[in-house]
């Protein structure tokens, strides 16, 4: 009986990651008509999207005071083309893997790719938290309120991608280094 209980713990652990993987499957399947149809819109000469898309973009700006969105800093610019070059082709892979499940060559590119978007969205986060937005030409947030509830948005696109990153890291089926056989 303890064999098998060991063995059945054992399953378990490699079983584990399944509900993650399900949810990192709809997180990247989810970001494909984001990305797409609503975060590369500033990149992208106006009159491109449909007029529905573009007033969805400036709905949700005004409404969640996000000037960023339609008047994006340089820095903010560059984040949006790295997600663009580097992410966007990046979603399809993942989608696949994850939702695949148990495949351990996503490990490296899902480490990549969560340590480059955490590290995005800190610098984001801090900005709609201290910048200073009443000389921006659109509306953004003037209360705490309003920055805790802009933060609110962009919490989701930091806390997956460090669930992420600490499932590649420490989920013993992923952190699992097979030895190569020497010939």
């Amino acid at each position: 009986a303890g064999a098998r209980g060991g063995a059945r713990a054992g399953a378990a652990m490699a079983a584990a990651p399944r509900w993650r993987e399900r949810l990192f499957a709809l997180y990247f399947l989810s970001h494909i008509p984001i990305t797409l149809l609503i975060d590369l819109q500033p990149l992208l000469p106006a009159g491109l999207h449909p007029p529905a898309l573009t007033e969805l973009l400036q709905w949700y700006a005004a409404s969640f005071r996000d000037p960023m969105m339609l008047q994006p800093p340089e820095w903010f610019k560059a984040f949006i083309y790295c997600e663009a070059f580097l992410q966007m082709p990046f979603f399809p892979v993942a989608v696949y893997a994850f939702f695949k499940g148990g495949c351990k060559w996503i490990r490296t590119p899902a480490i990549i790719y969560s340590t480059h978007v955490a590290t995005t969205l800190f610098a984001i986060m801090a900005h709609i938290l201290f910048h200073d937005f009443s000389k921006s030409e659109h509306v953004g947030p003037r209360t705490q309120r309003e920055r805790l509830i802009l933060l609110s948005i962009y919490a989701p696109y930091l806390l997956i991608p460090l669930l992420i990153l600490f499932t590649m890291l420490f989920h013993p089926h992923y952190s699992h280094v097979e030895k190569r056989k020497r010939k």
